[in-house]
C-alpha cells in the first residue's frame, strides 16, 4: 500500500460531523498518513484547531477563502496574524481569488488576498491558494508581493500558467477532476508535468473522483487520484505516491 499525503482536505466541514472518526480511519487504512486542512473563515478556526490537536496526522492552515467574502471582516486579518503566531499553522490558507462565483467583489477579494500573502511572507509560511478563473491574477499577485511559496490547489489552468507558477516557487494540486475523461487539458498536464511540482489532494467533501460522481468525497479516495495520474504517466503508482508525499513534507514542513 502506498503512503500518501492529502494536501487539501476540509475534514472540519459539517458534512463529516456524523462520521468524522470513521472517515479518518478509512483514510489511514487507505494509506493516507497525513492531511493538510485549510480553513475558509475565521469562525471555523477554533473547530479546525481542536480537530488537529486531537487527531495525529492532521495539520491546520488558517485563512480567509474568497467564496466566503461576506463572512470576512477587516479585523479578521489581525486575528489571523495572532493565530499564525500562536497556533502552529503549516500554511496560510485557504485564500485566493474567485472570478467564477457571481457577486464576489473583485477589489475586496484582492485586498484580503494581498494581505494574507503578506502575512505568509512575514511568517515564512507557504500559502494554499484558490484560483478559479483567476490564475493570471493570482500569478500577478505572487509577483507583486514576492518572496512567496505554496500551492495553487485544484489547478485548472494551462500548461503555460503552470510553468509560470513553478518558476515562482509554487506547486500545483490535482485531485478528483483529473479522473474525468473530459478533462483533457488537465489530464495532459498530469501526464507530462515534472513530479517535483505536484501535490495530490481530494478537496473533500467536494470534487469527488469519477468513480463516486455526485457523492461526498473523502480523503480515503486519494489513492484513486494517485492511480489515475500514474496511469496517465504510464508509471507505477508507488513512484507518484512517494514523490508527492515528499513534496508535501517539504512544502509544509511535515514530519517524515
Amino acid at each position: 500500500m502506498n503512503m500518501l499525503i492529502d494536501s487539501h482536505c476540509h475534514l472540519d466541514a459539517s458534512e463529516f460531523d456524523d462520521d468524522r472518526q470513521a472517515v479518518i480511519k478509512r483514510a489511514r487504512d487507505a494509506g493516507v498518513t497525513a492531511q493538510v486542512i485549510p480553513a475558509v473563515d475565521a469562525a471555523g478556526w477554533p473547530k479546525l484547531r481542536d480537530l488537529c490537536r486531537t487527531n495525529t496526522g492532521l495539520f491546520p492552515a488558517y485563512g480567509l477563502h474568497p467564496i466566503f467574502l461576506a463572512e470576512h471582516r477587516p479585523e479578521h486579518l489581525q486575528e489571523l496574524r495572532r493565530w499564525l503566531q500562536d497556533e502552529g499553522a503549516v500554511a496560510v490558507g485557504e485564500c485566493g481569488l474567485d472570478y467564477f462565483v457571481e457577486g464576489l467583489d473583485q477589489h475586496s477579494q484582492q485586498s484580503y488576498f494581498d494581505q494574507q500573502l503578506l502575512l505568509a511572507r512575514d511568517f515564512d509560511l507557504p500559502v494554499i491558494v484558490h484560483a478559479r478563473r483567476a490564475v493570471d491574477a493570482v500569478i500577478s499577485s505572487f509577483r507583486r508581493v514576492g518572496g512567496l511559496r505554496g500551492v495553487v490547489h485544484s489547478f485548472s489552468g494551462s500548461e503555460e500558467q503552470a510553468q509560470q507558477l513553478w518558476k515562482l516557487g509554487f506547486l500545483i494540486g490535482l485531485g478528483g477532476p483529473v479522473t474525468y475523461e473530459r478533462a483533457q487539458r488537465l489530464r495532459r498536464l498530469a501526464s507530462q508535468m515534472p513530479l517535483e511540482y505536484l501535490l495530490l489532494e481530494t478537496d473533500a467533501p467536494d470534487q469527488p473522483d469519477a468513480h463516486i460522481r455526485g457523492q461526498r468525497n473523502e480523503p480515503a479516495r486519494l489513492a484513486h487520484v494517485c492511480d489515475e495520474i500514474a496511469k496517465l504517466r504510464d508509471v507505477d503508482p508507488a513512484g507518484v505516491a512517494e514523490a508527492t508525499r515528499l513534496n508535501a513534507q517539504r512544502l509544509f514542513a511535515l514530519p517524515g
